[in-house]
């Protein structure tokens, strides 16, 4: 009999995980990738474009489940190879500490974080990556960004859910001033 512990992919059956999502939060991390100069100084943030159910084209944040026995750092790290490919070369910190917390809530405006799906508590975390980075999976492309180019007020408005908050919030913990609040 298999566990939960020998394939990540048999952790829930889709209709486990949407019966678990209506009842109780779901564990997720979000991360910022980002490339640094020689002296840890970031240059660029890389952003997805991803298409919605809906057929818009958004901005994201590298995101997803933590899945049941998978340590945050693997966790960080099965999503950036995932989403930026398996030669992103991510630079997990030796104790990787979350700049924020994000919950996100199905019901609109009760944070500045919304889910339609389910009620998700998401640890966001800065990454530098060294390597080659191309979009994988649904992501249709990968931006990179000065980040004054990611805190102007037309890429905040590209991002939904939250993900602009998260990018603000990822470039203030940088040292990067935040730019003017998103309407």
């Amino acid at each position: 009999m298999d566990t939960a512990v020998d394939s990540h992919e048999n952790w829930l059956t889709p209709d486990e995980l949407a019966a678990a999502r209506r009842r109780l939060p779901i564990l997720y991390v979000n991360a910022v990738p980002v490339r640094v100069d020689d002296t840890g100084v970031t240059t660029a943030v890389g952003l997805l474009l991803r298409s919605t159910p809906e057929g818009e084209i958004r901005r994201e944040v590298v995101a997803g489940r933590v899945l049941f026995h998978e340590r945050v750092r693997d966790a960080l790290l099965r999503h950036i190879e995932k989403d930026l490919g398996p030669l992103a070369l991510p630079r997990i910190p030796v104790s990787p500490v979350p700049f924020t917390v994000a919950e996100y809530l199905p019901t609109p405006g009760v944070t500045s974080y919304h889910d339609p799906r389910q009620h998700a508590v998401a640890l966001a975390f800065v990454i530098p990556v060294t390597g080659d980075c191309a979009p994988q999976q649904d992501a249709l492309d990968l931006s990179w960004l000065s980040p004054q180019e990611a805190a102007d007020d037309a890429v905040q408005k590209e991002m939904l859910g939250g993900h602009g908050i998260v990018l603000r919030q990822a470039l203030a913990h940088l040292g990067f001033p935040p730019g003017p609040p998103v309407g």
